[in-house]
């Protein structure tokens, strides 16, 4: 194969992924003034459903100007060699491999952050203050910016970082030994997010003794469930839309609501909602997911081993000395159709553990306060309840309200 043809493969990859993103958002857009479905109907009054409907098509406009500008800025960066430009500017700065490769990402991630930045202003500070959602101020918005952009730069450069060295070290089997140092960072994470990286971002202070938090302790004491951890974090920094998570396992193990959850939902509403949580891990969801993230990993590193060497990958991106990180940048294209299929799957085995987390807490505490909370939790983030079913099918990792109350009366 000639790097040009493999270079238009890239470039197609490119447009039919836009293109059948764009298809998928318009055929859901066709249902936003949809007749909510009878069981629904006591979700939104006639004006708050006008104002849902308002901002799902007002989201649904800015995200085909955002798509639109993420593809021109891709495929300009392509089509006038800017990989090949920005190598330049890394092999300037040192002779080695890891260093080039580290400035080379670094650049790459400033530069789509700082084009990205006034898309996600406006997004924030514009569509969903509008609506009432946005909490954020300015001094947080870009104090985010800065610590993520840190994060990304101290572990993503030590993942990267390492993964080159073994590639170097160790040649085609480089992929078992990256395998390994993801899989331990991935293992850590899911063991220590809550308790190392949500607080550079949140503050996360531990549920007060009192009528809920023994309705909690009573709920985990009937189904066997030891949950001494039991956290909220102050969600309301950054927008009014509500949430609730389980996280860590083992000795790690902890549930965090956030303080919007505690103000728009009741105390049985809240127990209920915890109840599926708890239903998340009594059915080791995590343990899968972990697992099944895991082997994605070592499959994905594995097909990466078999095309990294090949200069073909550089030369499509006009670039003249092959690397890795020239390497990585075209396999990461060419491999999007697989973890787009990847990522189907994940969202379908999600879909089924939603359901089997419904089943747990109306089995082991009540259908209706988790329907009415549910139901609550939609009205408060104006959601879209009368998706495509395509759409829901191919992206959603829920299933929709409508078909969790049929599930849940059963």
């Amino acid at each position: 194969m000639k790097p040009e043809t493999l270079f238009y493969i890239i470039i197609a990859i490119l447009v039919i992924s836009f293109v059948i993103d764009q298809v998928l958002d318009y055929l859901n857009s066709k249902h936003f003034n949809d007749a909510l479905p009878p069981q629904l109907q006591d979700v939104y009054d006639d004006e708050e459903y006008k104002k849902s409907q308002r901002y799902k098509t007002e989201r649904y406009k800015f995200s085909i100007l955002t798509s639109i500008v993420s593809l021109v800025a891709t495929l300009l960066f392509f089509i006038l060699d800017g990989f090949a430009f920005v190598d330049e500017i890394a092999r300037s700065i040192s002779n080695n491999p890891i260093i080039i490769a580290l400035v080379f990402f670094a650049i790459i991630m400033i530069a789509s952050d700082i084009l990205s930045t006034p898309l996600s202003y406006y997004s924030t500070f514009v569509i969903e203050e509008k609506y009432g959602f946005n909490k954020t101020t300015r001094k947080t918005f870009f104090l985010d910016k800065l610590k993520s952009w840190f994060m990304g730069a101290i572990i993503g450069g030590i993942l990267l970082g390492a993964i080159i060295w073994f590639y170097q070290s160790t040649g085609k089997s480089f992929w078992l030994y990256a395998w390994g140092i993801v899989t331990v960072f991935t293992v850590l994470m899911n063991l220590f997010y809550a308790r190392f990286i949500v607080p550079l971002f949140n503050k996360q202070t531990p549920l007060e003794a009192g009528s809920l938090r023994a309705k909690i302790e009573a709920y985990a004491t009937k189904v066997g469930f030891t949950l001494d951890k039991i956290f909220i974090i102050d969600g309301s920094k950054r927008s009014t839309k509500a949430n609730a998570y389980f996280s860590g396992f083992g000795s790690e193990k902890r549930i965090t609501l956030y303080d919007t959850l505690i103000t728009n939902l009741d105390e049985e509403e809240i127990v209920a909602v915890l109840a599926h949580e708890v239903g998340h891990y009594k059915r080791n969801h995590i343990i899968i997911n972990l697992l099944v993230a895991i082997i994605t990993t070592g499959f994905t590193l594995w097909l990466l081993s078999l095309f990294i060497n090949n200069p073909l990958l550089s030369e499509a991106l006009n670039v003249s000395q092959p690397s890795f990180h020239i390497g990585l940048i075209a396999f990461g294209v060419l491999y999007s159709p697989i973890s787009g299929i990847t990522s189907f799957i994940m969202n379908f085995l999600s879909r089924k553990f939603e359901y089997q987390a419904d089943n747990y807490a109306k089995q082991t505490y009540a259908a209706p306060p988790l329907i009415s909370g549910l139901k609550k939790l939609s009205k408060n983030s104006l959601s879209n309840l009368t998706p495509h079913p395509l759409y829901v099918f191919v992206h959603y990792s829920h299933p929709t309200l409508l078909q969790r109350f049929q599930n849940l009366m059963k």
